[in-house]
């Protein structure tokens, strides 16, 4: 089944209660996909981690594209606090590297607070990728330049 979360070697296997309130999180908190199938816990996971290696790579897309594709890490938040306690322990070590990997390839928005509850928001790629010759705005690539601050030196632009 694809919406079964392995367990550790140091762990029992999950029971049957557990998956199916795995998939009843994951079914109220993320529903289901353009195309119709579920999301399941692990293909949330595979979202997020998808997105954190696009942006440590470097970003292509345009801002109002990293916020929809934010979706997976805010269907996952959603998810979190439905799930057993056993899976979020079992997996919260694995979001924790890919929130703190992510972390890791943006920048926070200046002069802003994070938000301690989704602190993937406000946040912008270390590395953006654009066309050879495209315009900037304030130093932004197309697309960023709606942003209301001039680009931060840490993000870099390239082609």
């Amino acid at each position: 089944m694809s919406h079964q979360t392995p367990a550790p070697a140091d762990e029992s296997p999950l029971t049957a209660e557990e998956y199916a309130a795995v998939h009843a999180a994951v079914s109220s908190g993320a529903g289901r996909r353009i195309d119709g199938r579920p999301w399941t816990l692990n293909s949330l996971f595979e979202a997020w981690q998808d997105l954190v290696e696009e942006v440590e790579e470097g970003y292509g897309w345009c801002a109002p594209e990293l916020d929809n594709d934010l979706w997976c890490r805010t269907a996952l938040a959603k998810v979190w606090r439905l799930l057993p306690p056993r899976v979020r322990t079992i997996r919260q070590p694995e979001l924790d590297e890919l929130d703190a990997r992510f972390r890791t390839a943006t920048i926070p928005w200046p002069d802003r607070d994070e938000n301690p509850h989704q602190p993937w928001e406000l946040r912008i790629p270390r590395i953006l990728e654009t066309e050879p010759a495209e315009g900037r705005l304030r130093g932004w690539p197309m697309g960023w330049g709606m942003l209301p601050f001039p680009k931060p030196d840490e993000v870099e632009v390239v082609e």
